[in-house]
């Protein structure tokens, strides 16, 4: 492994020195590329232009990062901002590279949940287009040009996270494989009208049966808190070290999205029928929203009280693009005619 490891820090030096001018667009790309952003991001532009594909996106980011999770714990992976220092095989011959705002994660680093995630989610995106587009023209090469662009996509996104030292080129390949992999599995199993204790049991299972998992790892003698550690020895910036990177954030997250998505179907089973010109205003409305959700401040103590508000703060993701939002602008609208 330290071949493959030291062959990834020296192609991260590469990509730093030959693309430096270009950190901006790299800053950007890993970014979009963050978990949350399916959340926050295409979550609500995706279901304003249809409604099962964006309960996919909820459904399948949840599950691919639950398992991301999983498997960060299992594997083990460092990552390259701090094993740089940990490895000791640079003292003499230290590779010239910079650590950014975005590096300093805290969960192992294998396989990228970054590429795990988004490979996932836009496979959902990117079918449900191509499909659309060969149904209206019943061109295979209109149809494949979604493709091409997914592709560059992850090689872009790839790069980046390669950019920042936040994971080795084989931790991004397995994500992206595996992200693929369950984003053409998870899309057939979409719960679109499931009953609203479908979410509760499938959110409620996630947190437990994580809770179990990392307790079995810890009797069995494994410290899962190893490489939270390792991040705050060597991050460059203590504030750059965040909760909201740590893996049971990951999983509040997802727990709760789901459970939110579960409330949002119960509440409005089928939704609104709206026009384009209402759904553009929803998604307006409903963006703006979510941001200030994304940037309102919790306490980080006690970590406990961080985490159930992290929870429920995903709970309401959903509550907001499929029923708070949509609802308010059909009452307005509806009212509007009436008049």
């Amino acid at each position: 492994m330290e071949t493959l490891y030291s062959n990834g820090i020296w192609m991260a030096e590469a990509l730093q020195l030959k693309t430096r001018n270009y950190e901006d667009f790299w800053l950007i790309a890993t970014h979009m590329g963050d978990p949350k952003a399916a959340f926050l991001l295409v979550f609500p532009l995706v279901f304003y232009l249809h409604r099962r594909t964006g309960i996919a996106i909820i459904w399948v980011a949840t599950i691919s990062e639950w398992l991301n999770l999983v498997f960060k714990w299992i594997l083990f992976g460092e990552r390259p901002y701090w094993w740089i220092g940990e490895s000791r095989l640079f003292v003499k011959n230290r590779p010239q590279l910079q650590q950014f705002q975005s590096t300093c994660e805290t969960g192992p680093g294998s396989p990228s949940g970054h590429a795990m995630v988004t490979a996932a989610v836009w496979w959902v995106v990117v079918s449900s287009l191509a499909s659309f587009i060969h149904t209206r023209s019943g061109s295979k090469v209109l149809a494949a040009v979604p493709y091409l662009l997914y592709t560059v996509l992850l090689g872009v996104l790839g790069l980046s996270r390669i950019f920042i030292l936040a994971h080795f080129p084989h931790q991004v390949i397995a994500g992206i494989l595996a992200g693929l992999i369950l984003g053409v599995f998870l899309n057939r199993t979409v719960p679109e009208c499931r009953p609203l204790l479908f979410h509760v049991r499938t959110s409620m299972g996630l947190l437990l049966g994580t809770l179990i998992i990392h307790a079995l790892l810890e009797k069995a003698g494994l410290n899962l808190s190893w490489s939270i550690s390792l991040a705050k020895r060597w991050c460059s910036k203590p504030e750059w070290v965040r909760m909201d990177t740590t893996p049971f954030s990951s999983l509040t997250r997802d727990a709760g999205a789901l459970l939110g998505l579960g409330l949002a179907q119960f509440w409005k089973p089928g939704g609104w029928t709206l026009p384009w010109v209402p759904k553009t205003l929803c998604l307006a409305l409903s963006s703006m929203a979510l941001y200030h959700i994304s940037r309102f401040p919790l306490p980080t103590i006690p970590p406990v009280l961080f985490y159930t508000l992290f929870f429920l703060k995903y709970v309401v993701v959903p509550q907001v693009v499929m029923v708070m939002v949509p609802g308010t602008v059909h009452l307005l609208t509806a009212k509007a005619k009436q008049d």
